[in-house]
């Protein structure tokens, strides 16, 4: 039995659009670490790597509105939430690598006439410098938060990411590893594929209504081969 499951067959895609955190890139200590830089530099409790987890997703303002105490006011939020920023721009590279298997799988992809796009609810600073580390040999197009798009879950990103490659929703696949991401693709009118090895577990996924689920690189290959 193979370590994949799609309730339908995927059809013969030409462009493919990524999510970056938990799908290309482990950024999560990164991203804890911040978190709890700046809750503890403002006196608040620290979060657990796992609380973490599940606070990632919706972007980092988010993030910090989960993580901080519910009675935090705006104005003290606000400062929490400029020292995070401050220190993350810093340190975002200090422990996040790629995933294993997809330095390989992206130039897989590109060698069999893929074309690809990152979206990311990431601060746009942040993903125009991962993009010139990992993605710029093989990924045309990187989208991140700014003030002129709207973050995802809509699908302003993956419109615009699309429309940068040429390509229309009928000709792209969508690729995450979270219930953001599901919902990302469905807006968009996209397929997804849900990666196993990020964010968020299978059973998770299935709950938010994932059909096609991969538990490595090498089986997002596949299903986009049909090798």
């Amino acid at each position: 039995m193979e370590n994949y499951n799609c309730l339908k067959p995927v059809k013969n895609y030409k462009f493919i659009v990524f999510d970056l955190d938990g799908t290309l890139l482990d950024t999560l200590e990164d991203l804890a670490d911040a978190t709890n830089w700046a809750l503890r530099l403002n006196g608040m409790p620290e979060r657990s790597l796992d609380e973490v987890r599940c606070f990632v997703g919706n972007g980092v303002g988010r993030l910090m509105k989960q993580a901080v105490p519910e009675d935090t006011d705006d104005v003290l939020f606000e400062k929490v939430f400029s020292d995070f920023k401050q220190y993350y721009v810093n340190h975002c590279q200090d422990k996040t690598h790629l995933y294993p298997g997809i330095p390989e799988l992206l130039q897989s992809l590109k060698d069999h006439g893929f074309r690809m796009a990152i979206v990311s609810n990431k601060l746009q600073t942040g993903v125009d410098e991962l993009y010139k580390r990992y993605f710029r040999d093989t990924v045309e197009v990187a989208i991140g938060e700014r003030p002129d798009v709207q973050r995802k879950p809509s699908p302003d990103m993956v419109l615009l990411a699309l429309k940068e490659l040429g390509a229309t929703p009928e000709e792209a696949i969508y690729i995450g590893d979270s219930d953001v991401d599901l919902t990302t693709a469905q807006n968009s009118n996209l397929p997804c594929i849900s990666v196993l090895w990020g964010f968020r577990d299978r059973k998770f996924l299935l709950e938010h209504g994932a059909t096609c689920l991969a538990e490595t690189p090498d089986k997002v290959f596949k299903i986009l081969t049909h090798i």
